[in-house]
């Protein structure tokens, strides 16, 4: 396909998807539940962490998980008491079991009452750096409260060239603005600099659209696709992730 064209219908596209519709049956839709920008924030990073697998069972277990948070999260965060933290060890999604759930949940305390909260985090590692070093930067924080070695498996570490999906696709709701589907709350961060949330689905589809050439759905494939894409839309590269998930999982592509 010319150039030209694939853009046109990469825009095409991405505007059918990124609609109000797209919303319903969505991960996104747990946070646009909420008002609160730290409610959203908190429900949207607890949403993208367990966003993998079938999405009607996803949509399940967040609303689960918000329940647990008495449906007020910044709130249960900032103020429930060590006992009521205790109820988030019966949680289980897939890989994600009680005592990931707990230590999530301590974490967020913590980085709500020490560190400013989630924005401030990603925020200032990205002036200091880029988007991968706010993600790298993340990381280091979020797990500095020992955990159990098998939790640090649920939060990407780009330093070992992981794609970081489900944390990009985070910062993209948090980040992109002045669209249906997107929250824009964050306002350090440049939505230009934004990483492409690349899963097989978006993977399989750039590369069937020679978009991608690199094999493995890895970091390096996210700078990659993500350079490609900034040729189309330099100032908001990710807005194609609504037409790479949806050719891949709707379309089929």
């Amino acid at each position: 396909m010319h150039e030209s064209n694939l853009k046109q219908f990469l825009d095409e596209k991405a505007l059918f998807y990124n609609q109000q519709w797209f919303i319903e049956k969505d991960p996104v839709s747990i946070p646009h539940r909420f008002a609160r920008k730290e409610d959203i924030e908190i429900s949207a990073f607890l949403t993208a962490t367990i966003a993998w697998g079938q999405r009607p069972m996803i949509l399940k277990k967040a609303a689960l998980l918000m329940q647990m948070l008495d449906n007020e999260p910044h709130d249960f965060i900032t103020a429930a008491s060590t006992h009521e933290f205790s109820r988030f060890a019966t949680f289980v999604y897939r890989t994600f079991n009680g005592f990931d759930c707990c230590y999530f949940v301590s974490a967020l305390r913590e980085i709500y009452l020490r560190h400013g909260g989630l924005e401030m985090v990603f925020t200032d590692a990205y002036q200091a750096g880029s988007v991968k070093e706010s993600l790298h930067t993340f990381r280091n924080l979020f797990l500095s409260y020992h955990p159990l070695k098998r939790t640090e498996k649920h939060i990407a570490n780009v330093v070992k060239n992981a794609s970081a999906k489900r944390l990009n696709m985070f910062l993209r709701w948090m980040v992109r603005r002045g669209d249906a589907v997107d929250f824009g709350l964050w306002t350090g961060i440049e939505q230009s600099d934004l990483m492409i949330p690349l899963d097989v689905h978006a993977g399989r589809t750039a590369r069937k659209l020679g978009l991608l050439v690199r094999k493995q759905d890895d970091w390096k494939a996210v700078a990659e696709l993500t350079a490609n894409l900034k040729e189309f839309r330099p100032a908001d590269p990710v807005f194609y992730d609504y037409a790479l998930f949806g050719l891949g999982v709707y379309e089929k592509f």
